[in-house]
């Protein structure tokens, strides 16, 4: 009798939940009889040899060898190592992971010394047990962000990040915002395919034009402000998403007044901001990783 390979890793031990083993599978680190496989439905035998391959040095296993839950979690490392200002800032405050899904951004904030973070995902059952078991962490599944509200949550939050799938970032943006608390840092992730609209997608669903990406980054920069939030740097993902897109590392901060920033939209209108952010947008777009 066979079974998934997903529900067969949980079952042996090789994974902590079907949305952890998924995220193994496509990133290429589980062998079925010494053959890598990559759909999680690959029906599997008792007398199969199934071994997760996570020993490698490259960057696709990186969150595997470090004994994180998922692969975000390399994702939001990058960008406090980066940004030694923001990750300086983690120890001690109450974070706000939006789209949670197996805790990857929760473990690193952790890790950094959060005081408490909350992982906010509209599924269930899909934050890690390690996580939900961890008495610093507060799990609200079956949540989406557009009906959160700091009074909801115990906000708002001195730190948030977000890393949200199919769905605009630019559409809840301001609901993020409003989750922050004056003066909070926030790290979202900015992924492109769910921005730009099914009929700009390539093959595969991915977004190959850098005048596309550019266009999403430049949208979101004047959109920010709007909201009170003030962009300070953009850095390229370590990672591409699952379906190969190029992904990026948003750094904002809530502007300690309220409503939108001084002096409108762009990141020349919202003090204090990184000056030449244009130039920064239309060289991260050109970048492949």
């Amino acid at each position: 009798m066979s079974d998934r390979l997903d529900r067969a890793l949980v079952a042996r031990g090789l994974a902590s939940s079907r949305t952890q083993a998924q995220l193994l599978v496509r990133d290429g680190l589980v062998r079925v009889g010494g053959q890598t496989v990559r759909r999680p439905a690959h029906p599997v035998a008792a007398e199969d040899d199934v071994r997760v391959e996570g020993s490698g040095d490259g960057t696709e296993s990186a969150w595997v060898r470090r004994g994180w839950v998922g692969r975000g979690a390399v994702k939001l490392a990058h960008a406090l190592e980066a940004w030694p200002e923001v990750g300086a800032r983690v120890p001690g405050r109450r974070a706000l992971d939006v789209g949670a899904s197996t805790g990857g951004f929760t473990q690193v904030l952790l890790e950094r010394g959060a005081q408490r973070v909350v992982a906010l995902d509209v599924g269930h059952g899909q934050l890690s047990p390690v996580l939900r078991e961890d008495p610093r962490v507060e799990d609200r599944p079956g949540i989406s962000v557009r009906d959160a509200t700091p009074g909801s949550l115990g906000g708002p939050f001195e730190v948030v990040v977000a890393d949200l799938s199919f769905i605009s970032l630019s559409v809840v943006l301001e609901q993020i915002a409003g989750l922050a608390a004056p003066g909070a840092d926030l790290v979202l992730l900015v992924k492109p395919q769910f921005e730009v609209g099914a009929q700009a997608l390539g093959r595969g669903g991915v977004v190959r034009s850098p005048a596309q990406r550019e266009r999403v980054l430049r949208q979101l920069d004047v959109q920010a402000p709007q909201h009170g939030l003030s962009p300070q740097d953009l850095l390229l993902s370590p990672l591409r998403g699952a379906s190969g897109n190029v992904e990026y590392l948003w750094w904002l901060r809530r502007c300690a007044h309220p409503g939108p920033c001084p002096g409108g939209g762009g990141m020349m209108g919202c003090a204090p901001g990184r000056t030449g952010m244009a130039a920064l947008i239309r060289a991260r777009a050109q970048e492949d990783g």
